[in-house]
């Protein structure tokens, strides 16, 4: 397990080349690609809306990463029809179990589970920051029984 504590100076741990994460996610975006129901109808457009301060959920496709440890989620898709398509990698693929978005009111919640590779039961719950574009919130780490609190800046 390489991110146990998160600590960028970890010894053994290896961040992926500048831009290699991207080209790396993208040539296996098949690979550990989950599909889950979001619990509320994501709008068509890609734009952030202000109608009502709400921010539409399509503003969170792309790559993100995390500047502690350079881990990172490729969200493909959030579709029209309720479906997000996600994927991790730490920096090889990890399957995402589960993988939803949900509202709280005008806020963007991101629920993510692992199951593999040694993250039995890891989390990720995340809240999408509109005015700084970023993810941010807890990850707990099942295994150490440990919560950390992280962020994921777009890549």
């Amino acid at each position: 397990m390489k991110d146990g504590t998160f600590a960028s100076g970890q010894s053994g741990m290896r961040r992926p080349a500048r831009g290699l994460g991207i080209a790396l996610a993208l040539a296996i975006i098949a690979i550990g690609t989950v599909t889950a129901q979001v619990t509320t109808p994501a709008p068509k457009s890609n734009a952030a809306s202000a109608t009502a301060g709400k921010v539409n959920p399509d503003v969170l496709e792309g790559a993100w990463v995390r500047p502690d440890g350079g881990y990172l989620i490729l969200i493909k898709k959030v579709g029209a029809d309720g479906q997000l398509e996600a994927s991790y990698f730490n920096p090889k693929p990890l399957p995402f179990a589960k993988a939803q978005v949900s509202r709280d009111g005008a806020a963007i919640r991101l629920a993510f589970e692992l199951q593999a590779g040694g993250y039995s039961g890891s989390t990720y719950d995340l809240v999408y920051d509109a005015a700084n574009d970023r993810l941010k919130g807890v990850y707990y780490q099942a295994v150490l029984k440990q919560k950390f609190d992280v962020q994921f800046t777009r890549k």
